[in-house]
């Protein structure tokens, strides 16, 4: 039963925004056996074997119970604190928690919702390319912020995060669309970060260090506590 999973997860499709990378490395692999010998065909091999395992894109199965908030990305959790959200995105200047997710290469780089709701602004910011497990790399990496409103009014912040190697942040929602939790909604190549600032007044459940699964595991229950309802 794991072997399975594990092999459906090596396995997935990719996403496509890897094909142009892999198509480019069949080429150098046929071009290379063709005509130029057998360095080019394995490197453009290898190269091939690696993005089709970057770029896999398996399906996710979110939780049925409403008023969650999800991982966003597959990876390691590196800080849990509290701090402002991106000052672009207008959500004030009060500290929430924010959750800071680090991808390595051998993790799935597909983002998803964490919630359902509306988006209301996205803001993309250039930056610097520092490692994406430093705490600093939230205020000075090349970052796509993105914050929705929940269907109960709160709003929530989901960060994308460029890393040390990382040189393309892609994001497939617009401004006014209506999204479900644990749907895609983009991916960064090549090592990053995702953020997620909680909703004023709302406490993490994942502590540092946890492995988080995109679009599966729970960091947050947006279900205000009995009495205060």
């Amino acid at each position: 039963m794991a072997l399975g999973r594990s092999l459906r997860l090596v396995l997935a499709p990719p996403h496509p925004a890897g094909r142009p990378f892999i198509y480019g490395g069949v080429a150098a692999a046929v071009l290379g056996g063709w005509l130029l010998g057998g360095w080019l065909f394995w490197l453009g091999t290898f190269f091939t074997l690696f993005c089709l395992y970057f770029f896999r894109d398996p399906t996710r199965v979110p939780p049925e119970r409403e008023n969650l908030v999800l991982a966003p990305a597959d990876g390691r959790i590196v800080s849990v604190i509290q701090a402002v959200p991106p000052e672009e995105l207008g959500l004030g200047p009060a500290p929430r928690w924010r959750v800071a997710i680090f991808l390595s290469v051998l993790d799935v780089h597909v983002n998803r919702l964490p919630v359902t709701g509306t988006v209301t602004r996205i803001a993309y910011r250039h930056g610097k390319y520092l490692n994406a497990s430093l705490d600093k790399a939230s205020v000075d990496n090349e970052r796509n912020a993105v914050a929705l409103r929940l269907l109960d009014g709160r709003d929530l912040a989901v960060v994308q995060i460029a890393g040390l190697i990382a040189r393309r942040i892609l994001c497939d929602i617009r401004e006014g669309d209506q999204v479900q939790a644990g749907d895609r909604f983009g991916i960064i190549r090549f090592g990053s970060r995702t953020d997620v600032y909680l909703p004023e007044g709302v406490r993490p459940l994942v502590t540092e260090g946890q492995t988080m699964i995109g679009g599966e595991t729970v960091i947050a229950d947006l279900t205000p506590p009995r009495g205060l309802a």
